[in-house]
């Protein structure tokens, strides 16, 4: 399981932590249904949220008539039973994955990571991408969505990297990526019979595709640096001041862009994307702060999702800084890791396990916690309704 939002049980609370299993469940199931066993290894915390913005746009009448069912006991829950999530979200998320982890092993073949370097282990992982691209078509056609806006987006991305050099404007290398989420995110209105929040979900996908570019880049650098990898922010010379500026601009205009959104019951969709995007950029950037932290620190800020707070060249990151980050595996050990994490049932249960692909500490998704401070308040908000008794932002 990869991707950029790891929410933590104990911030969630008991309520929202049973939805999120629920849709995390439900987008497993759907890839083992839909495409068997080994399919479940491309399960995809990012992927999830389109499952999470379908179901959260359903009128609160509709949400226990056929959106959930109980599935039986599960080696990857303890051999414990489950409400899981059903229907075209789940679905819409699959092929979202499937393409996604498609672009991935393509990229880890365009690196020559590990084995990937040897000609007949490219290929074979070259025809394993192929296979998800495929699979990922059929899902998406089944409820409606043409994934050739994410293959487009995945060859326009390799074009935008081969011309990338010093001064190239970093947004026009995560252009491709911001237009494949925009579609997604817009897709899940039109699945919910909301065709009115299909334009605001396009533009918090749009800043959301903008901001997991941008992690990414901010993670990978120093190993990128070791190996000689392409890394968007080396390249284009950008330092990591305006790369975080221009995250926390990301995830203030998805909370902007969210709050235009009709939603039967968003209180899930606004914790992930308003509340955990912000812990993803401070723990890509090995900083803490409030999950509300005054926005534009970094820099001045432009567009109509931006921030209007002012520069602030005394921030410790305005000039930059770089977080460690343990070294990586090879495409294919990490495959061979993921899959004996998942049989023994360490990737929901255990309470720490090294990340097959990055190395780094992670919490099984039942024991998930990465936070210092679970009890009591967590600097949530007043006046949003995920949360209650804080008074530290404005939302």
């Amino acid at each position: 399981m990869f991707g950029i939002v790891r929410p933590c049980r104990h911030r969630l609370g008991e309520g929202l932590g049973a939805e999120w299993m629920a849709h995390l469940c439900g987008l497993c199931l759907a890839l083992r249904g839909d495409h068997g066993q080994f399919a479940r290894i491309v399960t995809n915390y990012d992927g999830l949220l389109v499952s999470v913005l379908t179901e959260a746009q359903a009128e609160r009448a509709g949400r226990a008539d056929g959106l959930r069912r109980t599935a039986g006991p599960c080696p990857l829950r303890g051999m414990r039973t489950a409400s899981v999530a059903l229907g075209e979200g789940p679905r819409l998320a699959a092929a979202v994955s499937l393409v996604l982890a498609s672009a991935k092993v393509r990229d880890h073949v365009a690196d020559g990571d590990g084995l990937l370097a040897r000609r007949p282990v490219a290929l074979a992982a070259h025809r394993v991408a192929d296979n998800w691209s495929r699979a990922g078509a059929r899902t998406g056609a089944g409820v409606g969505f043409d994934t050739a806006v994410l293959l487009d987006a995945v060859d326009r991305q390799s074009g935008l990297e081969a011309l990338a050099g010093p001064g190239t404007p970093l947004l026009a290398v995560t252009e491709p990526t911001e237009t494949a989420t925009a579609a997604a995110f817009a897709h899940t209105a039109l699945l919910a019979g909301r065709p009115g929040n299909a334009a605001p979900l396009a533009e918090a996908g749009r800043l959301f595709g903008r901001l997991a570019h941008l992690l990414d880049a901010v993670e990978d650098r120093e190993s990128d640096a070791a190996t000689g990898a392409w890394n968007p922010l080396t390249v284009t010379g950008t330092p990591l001041g305006e790369a975080r500026r221009l995250a926390d601009d990301a995830v203030h205009g998805i909370r902007l862009a969210l709050s235009e959104v009709e939603f039967g019951d968003g209180r899930l969709a606004h914790r992930l994307l308003v509340h955990e995007l912000r812990r993803s950029v401070d723990r890509a950037f090995g900083t803490e702060s409030c999950g509300h932290a005054p926005e534009g620190a970094f820099g001045p800020s432009q567009g109509p999702y931006a921030p209007q707070a002012p520069y602030n060249p005394n921030h410790p990151y305005a000039g930059g800084g770089e977080p460690p980050r343990p070294g990586g595996r090879g495409f294919w050990a990490a495959c061979a890791v993921a899959v004996g994490l998942c049989c023994t049932c360490k990737v929901c249960c255990a309470d720490e396990f090294e990340g097959p692909w990055s190395g780094k500490k992670r919490s099984g998704c039942c024991n998930n916690c990465d936070c210092s401070c679970c009890e009591g308040c967590d600097c949530c908000c007043d006046g949003c309704d995920c949360c209650d008794g804080c008074s530290c932002c404005d939302c």
